[in-house]
């Protein structure tokens, strides 16, 4: 009978006998076969999980029928018995290989056997099915499956889908579990040992007992008996078959046969239960890895990690060579070269004359010839060390490294820390630093939801896995892969068959300075913290740079304590230095008249134009008042060339720079987070803006009372904001003076509006009165407890005398204090 199992058939006919020994055997079994289907005794089966023999009934198990290692079909399309039976019949090739399962079982009994088929219980999962039949007095079981297996060695079957293997057949000695779990076969059998009666005990077979039973059935792989100091019960032994499905014909063979006394199966006998053991593959290696994740995780990070290494960063060498060659930058690529030259003969694109100098910066450019050969000399020179461009920003620090002295250089980098050390969260920085270079794939986004890995892995085992890499270790790797490809770049020109092909890489580049690229690293030290990762790791990897005469690196910095971390990078190097300053005025008129494109040969129109907007007085006076600072004559010069005059550009520029000032300096809100307070600001402002020469002495700062504490700290980092500027004489800090040169004329602007003066003037007295107060305080506490001794020792008259001058001149202090105080409240209420 061929059934889905669990699917019972309600019976519609009785069963039908038949025999062999009659003419239509053949068809006889079919129509058995057939009659066993309408039937209800397989769902019978299922339900008992047992099949009932009588005494004159005998049990074969036939395999290789159906093709086991499709036995997920049986969960999918093929769930129904009949549909499975159909589908394999589709396929029914029987000039090649028997592929009917009906028909390979009437091949399986030879027509002169004198026996009556009963049932067919199929076994898809195991790819075989039990053959219940009924023998004639006199016959034994023995001699009729030795007349089966003679047939088949004499005709043998060989099914469709696994042609080199034959179809065997093996008598039944126990009691088969049918069962429709969805259990695998395998090669390895697990033998539990019963008792053979319900109030018997059983016996453990022994090995040979064991090799005797299971051999038959074909080639052991090994007999591996339960440890005797176990404690697991029933007692249990592992038997392993050479091949799937020798284990299949033992378990459907042997199981619930019973171990006679004579055999080794004691007083009792016992009885073997047999089911399949897992052999160790992916399950067992699944479980291995959930209980063992503090090897597992580290190992699969470790994994990943070489993975990387291995396939990514070759990628990611070769992208960060191309940005670097510029082959993927229109500039520099042939074809669009062409095509813009070719425009600019017939005038497509641009009409009439072609700036070369949009920005009109000639004149400035010759007045620092001087630094720019400097610069280009350095370059050319075999010297381990840092060249540093410093200057307050708008005096060209970058267009005079980018556009003049490194116009020729081929090969170029340039790294800009300010759009790094303004990205949000260490995600962004990432990203922005191989934007830089070119790195890519980066997958920053990864290091986030490795951070949760990480974050589950501590819980689980208590420590990091090492999935999320830190900002460090993040730039340390976007930096070596670009010094690798710098260093590749360095060799390109490099022949195998010029006469120094017998040096080193490395004594190559030693002799070659030429040769080598140039990193341009801007806005150095912008925004920069005590411990900064991103400027550590840049300054540990211009180093190794430098030393490693793979790469020129050029720091732009308006920073002037720069000196400080690049120390630590090369302790015993002296850097190269270009201090940048404002030009001069006449460099400034210079400049602001090549804007306004009055040239030599125009002289008419230049007098007439400005008649117009002014006088060349007017303009004089207007570029003495911004200084020579590049930004702020920029400004000026459009703005006239939009309509304005030069006083009411100079004006405009004024204004603007007040309101930043008040904004950043005077009146921000989060002004107690920064190192200095707005009175020492306020009080820096209106000292410069009443100085005759625009400058104050850098001790007299100091020694004013609001700058007592921490007072050089206070102005390094105003200079470092940019509102003042300190200069040095000797080495040594100087003289105080304002960040820009038009800031002078800001400041007297400021401190010309009198309501704001006052109220800031009034700001700056009550924390002196506060200060003084808590002088004084501090001083009677101490002559108090002076006071407080019993007697008075000749040896502190000096001190109480001290104390008490101190306490005067404090007094004299608060007094002064609260009658500019008073005046300053007279004038608030006035102006309001």
């Amino acid at each position: 009978m061929i059934r889905t199992p669990g699917r019972p058939v309600v019976p519609r006919a009785s069963l039908s006998h038949v025999r062999f020994t009659r003419p239509p055997a053949i068809s006889a079994v079919t129509q058995a076969i057939i009659a066993s289907r309408r039937t209800s005794s397989y769902g019978s089966f299922l339900e008992t999980g047992h099949i009932d023999v009588n005494d004159d009934e005998g049990l074969l198990f036939v395999n290789n029928i159906f093709p086991s290692k499709l036995q997920w079909l049986l969960q999918g399309p093929l769930s129904g018995t009949r549909a499975y039976e159909v589908a394999l019949k589709r396929i029914n090739r029987p000039h090649l290989a028997a592929s009917d399962p009906l028909h390979i079982i009437r091949r399986v009994f030879p027509q002169s056997l004198n026996i009556d088929i009963r049932e067919v219980i199929p076994r898809f999962r195991e790819g075989g099915a039990f053959v219940k039949y009924t023998r004639k007095d006199g016959d034994k079981n023995t001699d009729i499956v030795t007349v089966v297996q003679d047939h088949l060695e004499e005709n043998p079957i060989r099914p469709w889908f696994n042609p080199f293997q034959q179809v065997k057949v093996a008598h039944v000695h126990g009691r088969p579990w049918i069962e429709d779990l969805y259990r695998i076969p395998s090669q390895r059998l697990r033998v539990e040992f019963l008792p053979g009666s319900a109030d018997g005990t059983a016996t453990e077979l022994t090995t040979e007992t064991l090799y005797s039973l299971f051999r038959r059935y074909g080639k052991l792989r090994d007999i591996e008996r339960q440890p005797s100091d176990s404690k697991i019960t029933p007692r249990y032994a592992f038997v392993a078959f050479t091949r799937p499905k020798y284990a299949v014909m033992a378990k459907n063979c042997t199981h619930g046969f019973t171990i006679p006394e004579q055999e080794g199966g004691g007083k009792s006998g016992t009885r073997v239960k047999i089911k399949y053991e897992r052999n160790i593959k992916l399950s067992v290696i699944k479980d291995w890895i959930l209980n063992h994740p503090r090897i597992v995780i580290p190992a699969i990070a470790a994994l990943i990690a070489a993975i990387t290494v291995t396939v990514f960063d070759p990628i990611r060498t070769f992208f960060i060579e191309m940005k670097i060659k510029a082959t993927l930058q229109t500039e520099e690529n042939s074809i669009f070269k062409w095509i813009r030259n070719q425009a600019n003969k017939a005038n497509i694109i641009y009409f009439g004359h072609r700036r070369t100098d949009p920005r009109r910066l000639t004149a400035i450019w010759e007045d620092r010839q001087g630094d720019i050969k400097q610069l280009q000399s350095w370059l050319m020179e075999n010297a381990e060390t840092f060249i540093v461009i410093h200057g307050p920003r708008g005096t060209g620090k970058r267009e005079l490294v980018l556009d003049r002295a490194l116009e020729n250089c081929k090969y170029k980098v340039v790294i800009d820390c300010k759009q790094i050390q303004d990205a949000k969260g260490d995600t962004a920085k990432i990203a922005r630093a191989a934007g830089q270079v070119g790195y890519r794939p980066v997958f920053s986004w990864m290091n986030s939801i490795s951070s949760f890995i990480d974050l589950a892995a501590q819980g689980m085992i208590g420590t990091k896995a090492g999935f999320s890499e830190t900002l460090d270790a993040q730039l340390s790797k976007i930096w070596q892969n670009t010094a690798t490809a710098l260093k590749r770049v360095a060799l390109t020109n490099r022949k195998k068959d010029d006469k120094e092909a017998h040096l080193s890489d490395e004594e190559y580049l030693e002799a070659h300075p030429e040769q080598r690229p140039v990193v341009v690293i801007d806005n150095f030290l912008h925004n920069a913290s005590e411990n900064n990762v991103v400027y550590d790791k840049i300054t540990e990897w211009a180093a190794g740079l430098t030393t490693g005469n793979i790469a020129h690196v050029v720091f732009l910095t308006t920073d002037v304590s720069f000196s400080k971390p690049l120390s630590r990078a090369l302790p015993n190097s002296v850097f190269r230095t270009i201090s940048l300053g404002d030009c001069s005025l006449e460099v400034g008129r210079k400049f602001v008249l090549s804007h306004l494109e009055y040239e030599a040969e125009d002289g008419d129109k230049q007098v007439q134009s400005m008649e117009e907007l002014g006088g060349l007085d007017s303009l004089d006076s207007c570029i003495e008042v911004l200084g020579g600072r590049v930004t702020d004559l920029e400004f000026m010069a459009r703005r006239i060339e939009a309509g304005e005059t030069p006083p009411a550009a100079v004006n405009r520029i004024i204004e603007q720079s007040a309101s930043e000032i008040l904004k950043m300096f005077v009146l921000n809100p989060d002004i107690d987070s920064k190192q200095w307070s707005h009175e020492q600001a306020w009080h820096l402002i209106k000292k410069l803006a009443h100085s005759k020469d625009g400058t104050l002495p850098y001790n007299q700062v100091l020694l004013s009372d609001l700058f007592k504490e921490n007072g050089e700290a206070t102005l390094r980092a105003l200079e470092q904001a940019e509102l003042i500027s300190i200069g040095s004489a000797h080495g040594c800090p100087d003289a105080v003076k304002p960040g820009k040169p038009v800031y002078r004329a800001v400041f007297k602007r400021l401190t010309e509006n009198k309501t704001l003066s006052s109220r800031l003037d009034l700001d700056i007295l009550q924390q002196l009165l506060s200060s003084e107060n808590k002088s004084i305080g501090k001083y009677e506490q101490e002559l108090q407890l002076l006071g407080s001794l019993p007697k008075q020792p000749r040896e502190l008259s000096a001190r109480i005398q001290w104390l008490l001058q101190k306490v005067a001149n404090s007094q004299n202090k608060v007094s002064w204090y609260e009658q500019e105080s008073a005046l300053l409240q007279k004038v608030l209420r006035r102006e309001h």
